[in-house]
């Protein structure tokens, strides 16, 4: 029996959304890690996390890896399903703990408190996505389940 966490089939639309979600979730991690793209850096993500949000220090760790080891692995394809999931806890924490209260859209005209949950909805339909059909073709998972890697084939 395969490994189910690892198995996937030769879908190309499972690698469309899993390098999707790896081009729009590398740049967030490499603010919360290095301070790239006007990121705050480890320290003073961590910093925000946890005093700010007041989030337990080993729940914003995990969220940083979420965000940034988890969005590499994601380009690769390596432990999709893993890592997909820890990405819908990490948007359903976001939704529950600040945009809520500011109602489904995004805040477009500056005119809510906050923005709303819209964004984290769709981040968490195509981890759904991926935590069903796993990393699609071209992927580590196919490899190592024994899978043939490239697009389309069997």
């Amino acid at each position: 029996m395969k490994n189910c966490l690892l198995q996937t089939d030769a879908s190309l639309a499972a690698t469309i959304a899993r390098l999707t979600l790896a081009l729009v979730f590398i740049p967030h991690g490499l603010q919360m890690t290095l301070g790239l793209f006007g990121g705050y850096g480890f320290s003073g993500t961590m910093g925000f996390f946890t005093t700010q949000l007041g989030i337990p220090t080993v729940v914003a760790f995990l969220v940083i890896m979420a965000e940034s080891v988890g969005a590499f692995a994601l380009a690769l394809g390596f432990m999709t399903r893993f890592s997909a999931l820890s990405l819908i806890i990490v948007m359903l924490g976001a939704i529950f703990m600040s945009h809520l209260p500011n109602g489904f859209f995004m805040n477009w005209f500056g005119n809510q408190p906050g923005e709303g949950y819209e964004y984290h909805l769709l981040v968490i339909g195509l981890c759904l996505s991926l935590v069903v059909s796993g990393g699609g073709c071209c992927s580590v998972d196919r490899m190592l389940a024994g899978g043939k890697v490239g697009c389309c084939s069997k």
